[in-house]
């Protein structure tokens, strides 16, 4: 084990507020933490905080990445090598489980390889070197109009994952693990955090799960009927029975979206945590996010505003206006029809970077208590 002495020389000191963690961190049932906000606001920050908070607190954790730039990693300081550990510590970016190191229970942490979730999507949709379309057209009886349309090259379109899907796999992804974490051997986990991409990537992950769900039904009913019309001709020529691969992977990925969407909106086991910043812009769009959430059924109860500078008997002209334009963004929260029934626990700015397990540790005990 290795000791850092933390040095800050001064911390941002908002109004008093609790994010009453007492209620997060109580009882031993896993549950599921989401936070997700505008990009730049430090949801990273905040999931590692509240994932060594939990840690600290005899919750076993996991933490997983879902956003396409990650950056957890970095904010275990746990991609480069350690001058107080001495020795490299184990990359998050493989897309595997690894050890956090610091904490006094277990941690994990997970960052999702968006590229090798596209090749795995394609390698998924793929089967003895044809294309996923063309098996799925070949069950249905219409290859020959696959083939028909090789020119226009309408395999690689529809065998490529659309946008959006990245995270919706990477969710999947996530899912299996967890599922995998509830074996004998894996079970000890009692706390997921999700650091999940910005708004626009969390809306389309959130819309994904029932736009999939009747797609996918609609395709498969057209297939059932379409089966039924070309079975009698495929007997008279003496074909073998439709291969139902292509089906059977539809209806797979119908299933994990269902998921997906059930994950979201269980109010017993998960919640999504808003991450915001004080700033006109910043809180808009948290008001949008909210605002969608509900419209999904996702259960949100806290907002957390960061980087809120301390207050000061003497203010240089840019503190000075800095602090009146947060007031502003802080006066708008408690104004806003989606976001003033939330809890708004106001998180510090810092004068130091927040990075590795003690500066996480730091940074949890403020926000998170």
């Amino acid at each position: 084990m290795y000791n850092i002495f933390l040095a800050v020389r001064s911390v941002a000191a908002p109004a008093e507020t609790t994010s009453g963690f007492d209620e997060m961190v109580a009882g031993t049932q896993r549950k599921y933490y989401l936070l997700g906000g505008k990009g730049g606001v430090g949801k990273t920050s905040c999931a590692a905080s509240l994932a060594v908070k939990f840690a600290n607190n005899g919750h076993p954790t996991l933490v997983v990445s879902t956003d396409p730039a990650h950056s957890l990693s970095d904010s275990f300081a746990q991609n480069s090598w350690s001058k107080f550990q001495m020795l490299f510590s184990q990359d998050l970016t493989g897309g595997t489980l690894v050890p956090v190191e610091g904490p006094l229970s277990l941690l994990y942490a997970l960052e999702i390889n968006p590229e090798k979730a596209r090749e795995e999507y394609r390698d998924a949709s793929s089967k003895n070197g044809g294309t996923g379309v063309k098996d799925f057209m070949d069950g249905m009886g219409l290859g020959m109009l696959v083939e028909q349309l090789g020119e226009l090259k309408l395999g690689e379109l529809l065998d490529t994952p659309p946008p959006g899907l990245d995270e919706a796999i990477a969710i999947s992804k996530a899912l299996i693990v967890i599922q995998f974490l509830e074996s004998p051997e894996y079970n000890i986990f009692t706390r997921i955090v999700f650091d999940t991409a910005p708004t626009g990537h969390t809306l389309r992950l959130l819309s994904l799960p029932d736009f999939l769900d009747a797609s996918i039904g609609k395709i498969l009913k057209l297939k059932q009927k379409i089966s039924s019309a070309t079975s009698a001709i495929k007997s008279a020529f003496g074909q073998g029975e439709t291969r139902h691969d292509a089906s059977e992977k539809l209806e797979k990925l119908r299933e994990r979206m269902i998921k997906v969407r059930e994950l979201f909106r269980n109010t017993e086991s998960t919640e999504f945590v808003i991450v915001t910043i004080p700033t006109v812009m910043a809180v808009s769009e948290s008001s949008r996010l909210h605002g969608s959430l509900k419209k999904e059924n996702v259960p949100v109860k806290r907002l957390i505003v960061n980087q809120v500078l301390p207050p000061s008997s003497s203010d240089c002209k840019f503190c000075a206006m800095k602090r009146k334009d947060q007031t502003r963004a802080i006066s708008m929260i408690e104004n806003d029809p989606e976001l003033s029934s939330l809890s708004v626990v106001q998180a510090p700015l810092v004068d130091v970077e927040i990075r590795g397990v003690p500066a996480l540790q730091f940074l949890g005990d403020i926000v998170w208590k």
